[in-house]
């Protein structure tokens, strides 16, 4: 995919159960598509969010920027579950020791 444009792949699909939501995300998240993330993880009246990063592909400095924000949006009750490839890049990043990355 070139980087001009949104990955046509990409989803991030939100599904509230109570007072959580689980956003299954695929594709590539990056600055075109960080902002859609965001917004399937924070809809009204939730408290809670597990964000399945398991299918995406390709994850950058603005994806990792939207997990901070969802972090401080959701304190104590966000999970992420990264795929290797976000794994590594929460590792580099210095963030994959967080208490919201959940093992893969």
């Amino acid at each position: 995919m070139d980087h001009e444009g949104a990955d046509p792949d990409f989803s991030a699909v939100g599904e509230v159960a109570g007072d959580r939501v689980t956003v299954t995300v695929t594709g590539e998240v990056d600055m075109a598509t960080a902002d859609a993330l965001l917004k399937a993880a924070t809809p009204e009246r939730v408290t809670g969010a597990t964000i399945d990063l398991r299918a995406v592909t390709f994850f950058d400095s603005a994806a990792i920027h939207a997990l901070v924000r969802l972090a401080d949006h959701y304190p104590g009750t966000l999970e992420v579950l990264p795929s290797d490839r976000v794994r590594r890049v929460l590792d580099i990043s210095g963030l994959g020791g967080q208490p919201w990355v959940r093992a893969g």
